[in-house]
């Protein structure tokens, strides 16, 4: 599968981008113009997906010599994550040769529920004490739970990009890609993007595989709106043996790729019993995530087309001996268990900010390097171990997660009530 075109020819400079130019021109006027006293010191971009907000960002910044540091809000959605992740980028200052820093919090629609509990205020206080600019993307910024954070925020509205330019633009990707295209079908893929210029340009590539003309014809037999849910794609992935059909398959999904390859490594063991099928089926799906860290580490976008391949034809086509069966097929068991363990590791992570705080270092390396050596104090000497929690400013439910042992815990609160 090759690289998708939205990350191939995505705009690297603001010329780049299409429509929306008065959204365009006040984003550069924040970053120009920001400052730390600044009234409201964050920046809400929002509008439909696929307008162009994220990638403006990008741009933005690009032109104006500025790192960017994003973090995508449905990922670190509650109090603790924010400000460990968010806090820390809005604080430090940038490593690289450039001339400043911007906090890209992208998708904000994705903070709801009871897990997400103080995100909304995480934010806001991570805009406050911000020594950088911040930029936040939503779809729908008018939800109730925003009203709040919308008072801290210049909003700029991205609209749905015209059909004329949607046009124009798929008609470049075509010239650029050698493909013969009626202006039918550009009329109709910008009609059913419906403004959403990401879609238009998906729907142009997967028209275009294996094909060097596109007709009516071929958009009449494509719809965009016939998404496949998950189990259908791994039934039909696990099942075929036509590399080709089984990359179209893994494509047919809005499921991201990087939770795809956590639903297919859950199911192999459903499909294949042969110790070798499992062996090379397991090679294919861990070399997979070695190129998808690479890309994460490096930018190096150009290997997607491999994660692809890998995670799906590398892996079902490992299936030499067992039989297609019908498969009950499983939800990824490390989400399960994340859910299951979130307290306890909410507690180390204090732990860790805490020792990290006092020690000079990262939250993960107060826990990794500190944490053993203080279970074993704390063991073996109460009276000590009082005088460390006080100083660490540890909370009962903190030193309860240390010591495992009740009698040893009590004698540890006793000797800190009479510090």
């Amino acid at each position: 599968m090759s690289l998708p075109w939205t990350e191939k020819y995505k705009p690297l400079k603001l010329s780049q981008v299409v429509g929306n130019d008065k959204a365009l021109s006040q984003l550069v006027d924040f970053l120009k113009n920001w400052r730390r006293d600044m009234g409201k010191k964050a920046l809400l971009l929002h509008g439909s997906p696929g307008n162009g907000k994220t990638v403006s960002v990008y741009a933005a910044a690009r032109d104006l010599e500025l790192e960017v540091v994003e973090v995508n809000a449905s990922d670190k959605r509650n109090l603790d994550m924010i400000q460990r992740t968010v806090g820390s980028a809005a604080t430090m200052s940038t490593l690289f040769p450039v001339k400043g820093k911007v906090i890209l919090i992208d998708e904000i629609d994705g903070l709801s529920g009871t897990e997400d509990r103080g995100g909304v205020g995480a934010i806001i206080s991570v805009i406050r004490n911000s020594e950088h600019p911040i930029v936040l993307t939503a779809n729908n910024p008018w939800d109730p739970k925003f009203s709040s954070l919308r008072q801290h925020c210049n909003m700029i509205s991205f609209n749905k990009i015209r059909n004329p330019t949607i046009i124009k633009v798929l008609r470049g990707l075509s010239e650029r890609e050698e493909i013969q295209v009626d202006d039918s079908v550009l009329e109709a893929l910008a009609n059913n993007a419906e403004g959403d210029l990401r879609a238009a340009i998906n729907d142009l590539q997967a028209l275009s595989q294996n094909k060097t003309k596109l007709t009516m014809e071929d958009v009449e037999l494509y719809s965009r709106d016939k998404i496949k849910s998950v189990f259908e794609v791994l039934a039909k992935m696990f099942r075929e043996r036509d590399s080709r059909v089984i990359l179209r398959e893994i494509s047919s999904t809005d499921v991201d790729y990087e939770m795809m390859i956590h639903w297919i490594n859950e199911n192999i063991p459903q499909h294949m019993r042969e110790p070798k099928e499992l062996s090379d089926a397991y090679n294919m799906i861990s070399r997979a995530d070695v190129f998808l860290g690479r890309i994460k580490n490096r930018q190096h976008w150009g290997l997607l087309s491999y994660v692809f391949e890998l995670m799906s034809a590398g892996v079902s086509l490992s299936r030499t001996v067992s039989e297609p069966h019908y498969v009950n097929y499983q939800f990824p068991s490390w989400i399960r268990n994340l859910s299951r363990t979130r307290s306890t590791r909410s507690k180390l992570s204090s732990i860790g900010m805490r020792i990290g705080g006092k020690c000079h270092t990262s939250s993960a390396g107060g826990v990794e390097y500190y944490l053993p050596y203080l279970e074993v104090i704390f063991k073996a000497d109460p009276k000590l171990a009082a005088k460390i929690s006080k100083w660490f400013g540890f909370e009962d439910e903190l030193i309860e997660n240390i010591v495992d042992d009740k009698r040893i815990y009590n004698k540890i609160i006793k000797e800190l009530k009479e510090e």
